[in-house]
């Protein structure tokens, strides 16, 4: 077990499609001692949360066919004292700020390590131990202002497009790209 004060008997729900992903964090987990089911889509996650109960949650932002904060309240509703992490591997501030908002203790860009992983369920003590903030590129803030927008308008590059005032190709182009570091 790491220096974390996660319970030795506590209960993990993995929600991700990334089987592999799933696989890897499930045994890391088991062999700290602590219980896991997975879970590769919104209805099978809640359908372990209702029987487990689980303490803990990790939800991938993307699954599938479906986006892992449409599983935030239902899974609050069934336990409002779980602790809920979300993964993402294409991470935006307005994405961040929506799971927050909707109950999320912490929101990680993948890939990430089962230590940071079981570290972000310790909201006291990553905010005395956060380091000072970096100033954000011009770049990523047009990225995230890209991804806030494609939010916005449900996915629809055309919409997105026509409300940034920028050539429908050109905006394909960008978000060919990957996410620009800070």
């Amino acid at each position: 077990m790491t220096d974390t004060h996660i319970a030795p008997d506590a209960h993990f729900l993995i929600v991700d499609d990334d089987v592999a992903f799933c696989t890897v964090m499930q045994r890391a987990l088991k062999r700290r001692g602590l219980a896991v089911d997975v879970a590769h889509d919104g209805s099978s996650a809640l359908d372990i949360a209702k029987t487990a109960l689980p303490g803990y949650a990790v939800l991938d932002l993307k699954l599938e066919y479906e986006s892992g904060l449409e599983l935030l309240l239902p899974l609050l509703e069934m336990r409002p004292d779980m602790k809920i992490v979300v993964l993402t591997g294409y991470g935006s501030i307005s994405t961040a700020v929506a799971a927050i908002k909707q109950g999320a203790l912490n929101y990680l860009a993948k890939p990430v390590s089962v230590e940071t992983l079981l570290g972000a369920f310790e909201v006291e003590a990553s905010a005395k131990d956060a380091p000072a903030a970096e100033p954000v590129s011009l770049r990523r803030i047009e990225w995230e202002h890209i991804q806030r927008a494609l939010h916005e308008h449900g996915g629809n590059l055309s919409a997105t497009a026509r409300s940034l005032g920028m050539h429908r190709r050109t905006l394909q182009r960008k978000l060919q790209k990957r996410p620009v570091k800070r």
